[in-house]
């Protein structure tokens, strides 16, 4: 696994709202990272988020149930995926892609196209989160390979500039939130079809969304969000069950180790 930036890939990243590292994973690791995955997944059964039960099984799947197969916070259920999407090299990776002085893990989340998975609609990632930041980022990692046919990911470049908080929702209407951002709409947007192994990083204000799974095969990837250490809470629940809601106010600083661990510390690293 790769734990360094380069500097051409920092300066790509600050400029465009995203970027392709190849080959992040070795054949051995890429192998641990599915096995991991699968078994994770396999053992969440119907649970979206850990001890959060379904409001009710669903007779007929919704739009967005159709565009992929997800689960979160894996990394809570499972010691594995705590190894991979906790490894302090990832948080050195995207600590030094967004230069800022240290990430915490926010989530991590499933994301598995079915066979003739509907696509992802246009969207931001940080406003549905629990905290504001223009400096978050997540990393996406292909499990498959991620082609133009099976819904490889596609970035709006240097749309994470405006740093805006407006957003719409992952619906039938793919093109949305150029309504939301109308003068994003003649930009034509980056795809990045990757092999297996190879990742994406991209800044939480990045529009991006995905193609449908035209293919009778699956598309996996396993993602991960990083907020920088510091972060507060801006009374979005999200990801937080209703006992830990409880106890949170707006502006508390998210920095509880069992709900959002420490990957990397600039300062840390610096004084050990």
């Amino acid at each position: 696994m790769r734990s360094t930036a380069t500097t051409e890939e920092i300066a790509s990243y600050q400029e465009n709202g995203f970027v392709v590292i190849h080959d992040f994973l070795t054949a051995d690791e890429l192998e641990l990272w599915r096995e991991a995955v699968d078994e994770a997944v396999a053992d969440r059964g119907r649970l979206l988020i850990p001890g959060v039960e379904p409001e009710e099984a669903d007779a007929e799947k919704t739009y967005y149930q159709r565009v992929f197969t997800q689960r979160v916070n894996l990394w809570q259920t499972n010691d594995k995926i705590k190894g991979l999407v906790a490894d302090e090299r990832l948080g050195q990776l995207a600590t030094e892609l967004a230069e800022v002085d240290g990430m915490r893990l926010y989530h991590d989340q499933a994301l598995i196209k079915e066979p003739w998975g509907n696509p992802t609609a246009f969207h931001l990632d940080v406003p549905y989160w629990a905290f504001t930041s223009a400096d978050s980022l997540s990393v996406w990692v292909a499990l498959d390979d991620a082609t133009m046919q099976n819904g490889a990911l596609m970035f709006v470049p240097g749309s994470h500039k405006a740093k805006r908080f407006d957003n719409c929702g992952i619906g039938p209407s793919l093109g949305a939130l150029f309504d939301v951002y109308p003068e994003w709409k003649d930009v034509t947007p980056v795809a990045c079809p990757v092999r297996a192994g190879s990742c994406t990083f991209h800044n939480g204000l990045t529009g991006h969304g995905a193609g449908a799974n035209m293919t009778p095969g699956r598309r996996r990837a396993m993602t991960a969000g990083y907020m920088p250490d510091g972060s507060t809470f801006n009374g979005n629940p999200n990801i937080y069950r209703p006992e830990q809601l409880a106890e949170m106010a707006v502006g508390d600083v998210l920095d509880d180790d069992a709900q959002n661990p420490l990957v990397y510390s600039r300062a840390a690293v610096a004084a050990s």
